[in-house]
């Protein structure tokens, strides 16, 4: 059961990265998108590549929009908050109890 244990622990901090960085991509996106980007920038096109794809299924599964203010991005933030406090916290838990 250790190795289980330190597996599900090893998942849970790969996860917990992933979805801080993620949660980074996301809010540099945003901020991007308060201001007139050149959309032939590297940077600017891999925040896009990278965030618009789940930001369009966001949108289209719930149009949230308030004068013209996309509110998307706060939606995916949030599921991601959820997702490292239930998901990464319950791997943790798991993996302790297993050791």
């Amino acid at each position: 059961m250790y190795v289980i244990g330190n597996f599900l622990l090893a998942v849970a901090s790969v996860l917990s990265w992933a979805l801080s960085i993620y949660w980074w991509i996301i809010i540099g996106r945003a901020i991007i998108s308060w201001v007139n980007p050149d959309p032939h920038n590297p940077i600017v096109r891999f925040l896009y590549n990278a965030t618009e794809p789940l930001l369009y299924r966001v949108r289209r599964a719930l149009p949230i929009t308030a004068g013209g203010i996309d509110f998307s991005p706060l939606v995916i933030l949030g599921a991601i908050m959820f997702l490292q406090i239930f998901l990464v916290g319950s791997l943790e838990h798991a993996a302790r109890n297993l050791q």
